[in-house]
């Protein structure tokens, strides 16, 4: 049964992308952690949950289950771990090594979105995808180097806005074309 809800998974990593965003600009030496435990732990049940799914199941066509679905689930691991993390009062460089390899494998998708021209438009998604990927790159030195380095911090919020951005566009553009396209869509048991 085709299922597609890539605008889910879209718009659940804006908003996780704010919030590490926000995380990464004032959350990193706040002494109250306990606050962002929800926040992440919603944003990484969601995206572990779709992404799961779809990287088992093969939900939509072609290559972007992998492309959405096992970014979804690295993206989702990675925030459910920071969630615990928080909870626990664990160290996080351990995540950010994670998110380092997890972080390539996100840029790797979105150059080749642009290399071979997939998704209606290939070039904002390569970047978006390109963007997260380096964010997770980033993470064990900021963690490690500069983690009270204000101005690397507020570049690397600027460059997570900036990708949470692009993947609203893109997210809620899709949004309101899947209404259209799929209002009369029904599962194949109901034809």
């Amino acid at each position: 049964m085709f299922i597609d809800y890539i605008t889910l998974m879209l718009i659940n990593m804006v908003a996780g992308l704010f919030l590490l965003a926000y995380y990464v600009y004032a959350g990193l030496d706040d002494p109250y952690q306990n606050k962002w435990i929800p926040g992440f732990g919603i944003t990484g049940a969601i995206a572990l949950t779709t992404g799961l799914h779809m990287t088992l199941t093969w939900t939509v066509r072609g290559s972007f289950n992998i492309a959405f679905g096992e970014t979804s689930v690295l993206f989702g691991i990675l925030f459910i771990g920071t969630s615990i993390s928080l909870a626990k009062g664990w160290e996080l460089i351990t995540l950010a090594i994670y998110g380092f390899f997890a972080g390539l494998v996100a840029i790797v998708v979105g150059v080749r979105l642009i290399n071979l021209g997939l998704t209606k438009q290939p070039i904002l998604s390569g970047i978006g995808f390109i963007l997260t990927g380096l964010a997770g790159v980033c993470a064990a030195p900021t963690l490690w180097y500069f983690k009270n380095n204000r101005l690397w911090r507020i570049i690397g919020a600027v460059g997570l806005i900036a990708a949470a951005l692009i993947w609203a566009l893109t997210g809620y553009m899709a949004y309101w074309s899947h209404l259209d396209t799929f209002q009369q869509w029904v599962p194949a048991p109901m034809r």
